[in-house]
């Protein structure tokens, strides 16, 4: 590394910015960017680094430039940004891709008006430094290139690019920490003889003459990895962004890794038959329309990334990328469809559920008050409905109830004349709250506090939803209830300081499940094609009533699936899981021997047996039965966690300290595992090491103080807070009683 004195301006920008060189005082003639410093990258990048550190601002740390994001490059230094090549170059050879490309989040992931008006908010409260986190992301080239600091005089034409093919294809390592913890290096389209890189644009007949240095300078293994997408598909508040301490923002990549998807995982409720990584459904192959030489066999993997964007196409009058995405949001990557819909039970003047709704006889009366149940079920989304940033936009139930005369005798979930939606619907959301008990309503994720209530529905989980109305005496029969899950982009009132008036957005009907309820008897029917299984439909309830914590409830609906399933482990391993929750443990035990006799060895029995046997008394049969888990899943990091702790129970502190690093190679910011190595470490005699967990363990434990905010925001706004609740009930009973004067005393 170049000398840090004695000039000023070096120890200034700190060491770690300039590639080792001969001496420092060489730089000031390499600055006259010689014969010599045009034919070496090395010097000319230094050079560069140099200039942009004579007006860098470094308000987080001296020597980490990139701060607070996790990216960095792979010298240290900045990165020229004339050293990208164009996504239009990439295309003389990639006509497919690049036209996919151009349409996607990633080409326009700085340029839209949403997230400039958004960053935006970000600058003008704390500066622009502070945008390097959100940048790491949504402007590589931005943050490499140095330019995010306060009257930087570097030219932003690569704006408009975004995420463009040279920043994917240049980086040459990530991490699973997220926030852009990746580490780019100078593009290069090709490597020499040598396999050293050749940088600045090679012409393509060059190019296609080695095709093999190309691949070798553009593509690595990891590409195709989930952990590749990690690096900005999670996402963290630093201390130093929100002036509070560290909190989770997005994590797609743990909620995948722990989904049945990944299959590194024995715990979810059902199994894929394959492994789905994030490329196998963001990136399928595709035929050619257009000329590639990327392809194989006519086919290339897909760069639209197919998402939920649909608004992004809308404004863009991307037509072909929103049919698409349309498409996606309904059927999903395996044309089986993202959701199912299950009008799963009724329930009559309070009494105990009727289900499954269309297999079993029941009668409905005039007057009576009717709790429907609604089971919504996550099957196609390898990770939570829905992801990211789940603040602003918006993904709700519609629930409707007509009589035969078309009456309407509930609606809820209906978007109003000013285009909000109804705010007591049920969404797919969170509330981001502040130190003033207020919503961040403009995704100032910077002044969060504390979430109110989270309530997304994870991968291959299920949801109930109860709606309750009253069938009037002169209602004329059937009665027709449909449940509808819909989708856009944004919240009405996000978009609209975005565009300073009203925009609407496109709404998507990603599924819907209608049935008509007979005034009198009804009968049970023929199954219906649209419905899951019977045993499949209990299941997803009890999952619904598990996630709820009805523990009771779900242990008899779990118990239904055995009746029906005799032979399926796993609804007794389901069984237990609802027993252990309600501190059955005995009941449990029966019921997980009962699972590994008609499945020996399963992992998911295996694993709630190992937390039985060690509340029971049996540390060493738990251990035994983590390190079979562990044998079948070496990724588990559930697993990894809990025979670490048992180990440490223990005083096996070298065996405890190896799980828990295990745990932090999939996830390192599992904060059970900062607090046991702060403790296992400072009994090893390894105090640094202990010192940093503890620090990381402070810094991301929950604020005890926090959920005063909460509670503040829910005292304040009624109509939200029973989504706080995990039961509630969707009812308009009290409106109609207003309507007729029975309301408050009048």
């Amino acid at each position: 590394m170049l000398p840090r004195g004695p000039a000023k301006e070096i120890t200034r920008i700190g060491a770690g910015l300039l590639l080792a060189l001969a001496c420092a005082c060489a730089l000031m003639a390499w600055r006259t960017r010689s014969a010599h410093a045009q034919q070496d990258p090395a010097v000319d990048r230094a050079i560069y680094s140099y200039d942009v550190a004579q007006h860098y601002r470094l308000p987080f740390a001296a020597d980490q430039p990139f701060l607070p994001s996790n990216a960095t490059t792979d010298t240290g230094q900045f990165i020229d940004p004339k050293s990208f090549p164009s996504a239009k170059y990439c295309g003389h050879c990639h006509q497919q891709a690049y036209a996919e490309w151009r349409q996607t989040v990633h080409a326009n992931s700085f340029r839209n008006p949403w997230y400039v008006k958004n960053v935006n908010l970000l600058i003008n409260e704390r500066g622009i430094e502070y945008t390097r986190h959100c940048e790491s992301c949504h402007n590589p080239i931005a943050l490499t290139s140095g330019a995010l600091t306060k009257g930087s005089p570097i030219d932003r034409h690569f704006d408009n690019d975004g995420i463009t093919c040279s920043v994917c294809h240049s980086i040459q390592k990530v991490d699973t920490r997220g926030t852009g913890s990746y580490v780019l290096a100078q593009p290069a389209v090709m490597v020499d003889a040598n396999g050293k890189p050749v940088y600045g644009e090679v012409s393509d007949k060059e190019i296609l003459a080695h095709l093999d240095r190309h691949t070798q300078a553009v593509m690595k293994d990891f590409y195709r990895t989930s952990e590749f997408c990690a690096a900005c598909h999670k996402a963290a508040l630093p201390k130093m962004l929100n002036h509070y301490k560290w909190q989770r923002a997005i994590f797609l990549y743990d909620e995948w890794q722990q989904a049945s998807f990944s299959k590194q995982n024995p715990l979810p409720f059902y199994v894929k038959d394959q492994v789905s990584t994030c490329q196998t459904c963001h990136m399928p192959q595709e035929s050619l329309t257009l000329q590639d030489y990327g392809a194989e066999n006519g086919k290339l993997a897909s760069h639209r990334w197919l998402g939920a964007n649909t608004l992004l196409y809308k404004y863009y009058g991307y037509d072909e990328q929103l049919a698409k995405t349309i498409d996606f949001l309904q059927k999903g990557a395996q044309g089986t469809g993202v959701l199912n819909v299950d009008l799963f039970a009724v329930e009559r003047n309070g009494g105990k559920p009727i289900a499954p709704l269309g297999s079993v006889p029941f009668e409905i009366a005039p007057g009576d008050v009717l709790t429907i149940s609604v089971v919504i079920q996550n099957k196609g989304i390898g990770h939570a409905l829905v992801p990211e940033q789940r603040d602003f936009y918006e993904c709700w139930v519609e629930f409707e109830a007509n009589d035969a005369n078309g009456r309407t005798l509930m609606h809820s979930g209906a978007l109003q004349p000013d285009g909000t939606l109804d705010p007591s619907a049920h969404s797919f959301t969170n509330r981001l709250i502040n130190v003033r008990g207020t919503l961040n309503d403009l995704h100032q994720v910077w002044d969060t506090r504390v979430i109110a209530y989270n309530n997304t529905i994870a991968s291959g989980r299920s949801q109930i939803v109860r709606y309750q109305f009253q069938v009037p005496q002169d209602a004329t029969g059937p009665i027709t209830i449909t449940a509808r899950v819909k989708y856009r982009r944004f919240n009405q009132h996000f978009i609209n300081f975005v565009f300073g008036k009203r925009y609407d957005m496109p709404v998507v009907e990603m599924t819907s499940r209608t049935r008509t309820l007979a005034l009198g008897a009804n009968a049970p029917a023929p199954p219906d094609p649209a419905d899951n299984p019977a045993w499949m439909r209990w299941n997803n309830y009890g999952i619904g009533l598990l996630d709820a914590q009805q523990y009771a409830e779900s242990t008899r609906a779990f118990e239904r699936v055995v009746q029906l399933r005799p032979d399926y482990a796993d609804a007794r391993t389901n069984v237990a899981i609802a027993d252990y929750s309600w501190q059955r443990y005995g009941d449990a035990r029966a019921n997980l021997d009962k699972a590994l006799q008609l499945a020996p060895h399963n992992a998911r029995a295996l694993y709630y047996l190992a937390l039985v046997d060690r509340i029971q008394g049996r540390p060493d049969a738990a251990i035994a039965d983590l390190l079979e888990v562990i044998t079948q899943f070496p990724r588990s990091r559930d697993a990894h966690r809990e025979l670490g702790f048992s180990f440490y129970q223990q005083h096996k502190y070298q065996e405890a300290r190896a799980e828990y690093e295990t745990v932090q190679s999939i996830d390192p910011d599992d904060l059970a595992a900062h607090y046991i190595l702060s403790i296992v470490y400072r009994r090893l005699g390894m105090n640094d090491k202990a010192a940093r967990e503890a620090a990381a363990f402070a810094d991301q434990k929950d604020d005890p103080t926090a959920n005063t905010y909460a509670l503040e925001y829910l005292r304040k706004h009624p109509e939200v807070t029973s989504e706080s609740v995990p039961w509630h009930i969707h009812s308009n009973l009290e409106d109609k009683a207003a309507e007729h004067g029975d309301g408050n005393g009048q």
